[in-house]
């Protein structure tokens, strides 16, 4: 049996981990900035929406302040008792930015549905000045992380900051009609539909982040695909126990069972599995793969690799 890393480990993964972690304080900062801003103009307003989008954006501020420590904490090296390291970190991050979300939305969705029976009056001025500059900064903030969106972790954190910058659009347009139709009633309207769009964005993120905890196969990788590609490779008999799931966002791990033609030499059987780790890191971006070389006389469970045939459909 042997373990192989592929080319995601090394001095480019550690040079993107860099970049991102600058990203992430970078942003906390400017994120406390704009909630700062927002706490204040949505009292002196007395604004529903604009206060909601602060509540959101203390959500943002907590998840890039996690995304940023699960970033630090993914670098830590494997012991004894993680011997994977600790990349899952990153995803319980998201996932736990993703709940918040959700929670945010349900309270946002409650406080609108009362202000919908007992409307409040708004200063749309205050309300357009500050939403205006969450907007700005928002925006900027989420541009500069889209380049690491393929980090799961990082991508609930950015979606934190493009619902809010989305959010504090919906704001605006409801100053703007308030001030040209004193239609107060759009702030707690705009608020529901502030609330439903973090709920979605949240419920993505949440499935992701499930889908990586239960050892999923990643959605980029297609099982059949994989199967048949092993088994294509010369003097590979069968193949059973495969196995692809993600340790977390962006590194993916295999192993897999592969009854050979015959007991073959330490060097051929060296061969083979380094063309089974070439296939896997290449043409499916899988970097830890663990392979066992098996004689057709060794003992293995015969329904295992039926089963495999059954099942190389994803669905």
């Amino acid at each position: 049996m042997q373990h192989h890393h592929g080319p995601e480990s090394g001095h480019v993964h550690d040079h993107s981990i860099h970049v991102a972690q600058d990203k992430l304080k970078q942003a906390l900062v400017l994120a406390f900035v704009v909630l700062l801003a927002e706490v204040i103009g949505g009292l002196w307003s007395n604004s529903l929406a604009l206060l909601s989008d602060a509540v959101h954006m203390l959500t943002d501020v907590f998840a890039l302040f996690i995304a940023w420590w699960a970033v630090r904490k993914s670098q830590s090296p494997p012991t004894g008792a993680m011997t994977f390291g600790y990349h899952r970190t990153a995803i319980l991050a998201a996932l736990f930015n993703a709940v918040t979300l959700i929670v945010v939305a349900v309270v946002i969705g409650t406080e609108a549905y009362r202000r919908l029976n007992q409307p409040e009056p708004v200063n749309s001025t205050i309300l357009l000045a500050t939403a205006a500059m969450g907007v700005i900064i928002n925006l900027y903030i989420g541009w500069g992380m889209r380049n690491a969106s393929h980090n799961l972790n990082i991508r609930s954190a950015m979606l934190h900051v493009l619902g809010d910058a989305a959010a504090s659009g919906g704001v605006i347009l409801g100053g703007l009609i308030i001030m040209t139709t004193g239609w107060t009633l759009v702030d707690p309207i705009i608020s529901i539909l502030i609330a439903l769009t973090v709920a979605a964005g949240a419920w993505r993120v949440t499935r992701d982040s499930c889908l990586v905890l239960m050892e999923a196969t990643p959605p980029s990788v297609e099982f059949s695909q994989v199967a048949k590609a092993i088994q294509s490779i010369p003097g590979i008999r069968s193949l059973h126990d495969l196995h692809i799931w993600s340790l977390s966002s962006n590194r993916h791990a295999m192993s897999v069972h592969v009854v050979v033609d015959g007991c073959l030499t330490v060097a051929h059987t060296q061969r083979l599995i380094q063309e089974v780790e070439i296939l896997a890191g290449e043409r499916f971006g899988i970097g830890h793969v663990t392979v066992q070389i098996e004689c057709p006389e060794s003992p293995h469970d015969e329904e295992d690799m039926f089963a495999l045939d059954r099942n190389w459909s994803r669905h």
